[in-house]
């Protein structure tokens, strides 16, 4: 195993376990199942636990193990604060004993605050009280690292990383989210501040993997990399990345990855990967559309309107399925304090004056509303307004 440096100097595993996709069983978490690959990872040099409070039974089942084992002391736990479901300070204080407890550990090595998508968001807790908060859980050593993870475009990223002295964040990246959400612009702005990062979704939920295109597929030589040894040796080659988190649920998952992880590192993309991620992106943009490329050019919107993430999310609906194309159009326009909906677009035309590509961004806004604002979507986004959970 390789390890990059935190800002204190301590050594992070360059794979991370992501303790959200441990297998279930009989409605909940297999734990012994899940017990045997978190401790074949640690084993092979894993020393970072990503999980979260909103994850369903993954806290307690992550206590569980390292109880069961007695190697609380041979890792960094990180979880994460769902702030937006709590109103009061007391609330924040409820949440945080509760997470102590289901993890069975005095302190918190990593926390965040969960997708915090906006610098209003974030303003709003600070006016509930939140930096005194902070300030007093890190000098008692109840939490040892304060940083938060981010669904959104660039620009924001940057607001944000600049808003606070963040021990480090975590971003979702990969090949094909480049320049897309914090995008490589974003590592790279974190990195020059000195904030280590935590890359989230380097497979794009498997989609990299399981959901490419055959013609993609067929890109792959055999005896070449696999899908998933290419897009984390892509991750690994990037200095400016910290750490990479891996939901691992198979004995083979993590066994493959450890490998990968042992050998990556910066220099390691030759000429052929590279060609061969270029090819494979290629395949996977014939399925797009909107051949928006994401440089941004568009914004700002005058109505908010986040252009890139709608077009990037409404490319994946019909790449990698509806159900995950909606889910992250969810995440990155409206759970946040001021909402970024195509619907939201007044047809000023001011976005298609500024397009490289020059697409006709208000008539593509139009449709992608239509497939991403469903029924669900508007209900959910009503709710997160109407009792103001961000």
């Amino acid at each position: 195993m390789q390890y990059r440096k935190d800002r204190r100097g301590r050594d992070i595993s360059l794979l991370g376990y992501g303790c959200m996709r441990f297998t279930r069983k009989g409605g909940g978490i297999d734990i012994d199942k899940a017990e045997g690959e978190v401790m074949a990872a640690i084993r092979g040099g894993v020393n970072y636990l990503d999980t979260a409070y909103i994850y369903s039974g993954s806290e307690a089942a992550v206590g569980e193990i390292l109880r069961r084992n007695g190697c609380r002391d041979q890792v960094y736990l990180a979880t994460k604060l769902p702030h937006y479901l709590i109103k009061s300070m007391e609330g924040v204080e409820k949440t945080f004993r509760e997470e102590l407890r289901r993890l069975g550990t005095d302190h918190i090595d990593y926390y965040l605050m969960h997708m915090l998508t906006d610098l209003a968001t974030w303003e709003k807790l600070k006016k509930l009280g939140m930096e005194g908060w902070i300030k007093g859980k890190l000098e008692s050593g109840e939490i040892r690292n304060i940083g938060f993870s981010y669904h959104g475009n660039t620009a924001m990223f940057k607001q944000l990383v600049d808003a606070y002295d963040w021990d480090f964040c975590q971003i979702q990246y990969n090949y094909m989210d480049e320049t897309s959400q914090a995008g490589v612009e974003g590592l790279r702005y974190a990195h020059a501040k000195g904030l280590p990062v935590i890359i989230m979704e380097p497979l794009r939920g498997g989609r990299l993997v399981d959901l490419l295109p055959e013609a993609a597929k067929r890109l792959f030589p055999e005896g070449g990399p696999t899908p998933a040894e290419l897009a984390f040796k892509w991750l690994y080659d990037q200095p400016e990345v910290t750490c990479v988190l891996s939901g691992m649920s198979s004995m083979e998952m993590v066994e493959q990855n450890l490998a990968v992880a042992s050998s990556a590192c910066p220099g390691c993309m030759t000429e052929a990967d590279r060609a061969l991620i270029e090819g494979v992106k290629e395949e996977i943009r014939r399925t797009v559309k909107a051949g928006c490329t994401g440089c941004g050019y568009c914004m700002p919107c005058p109505k908010g309107v986040d252009i890139p993430g709608t077009f990037r999310c409404w490319n994946a609906m019909y790449a990698e399925g509806k159900a995950s194309g909606r889910r992250d159009y969810l995440q990155c326009t409206a759970m946040r304090r001021d909402p970024a909906s195509a619907s939201q677009c007044v047809g000023c035309g001011k976005c298609e004056s500024h397009c490289p590509q020059g697409l006709p961004v208000r008539q593509l806004l139009k449709s992608a509303a239509g497939d991403l604002e469903t029924l669900s979507y508007r209900a959910a986004k009503w709710g997160i307004r109407t009792f103001k959970l961000w």
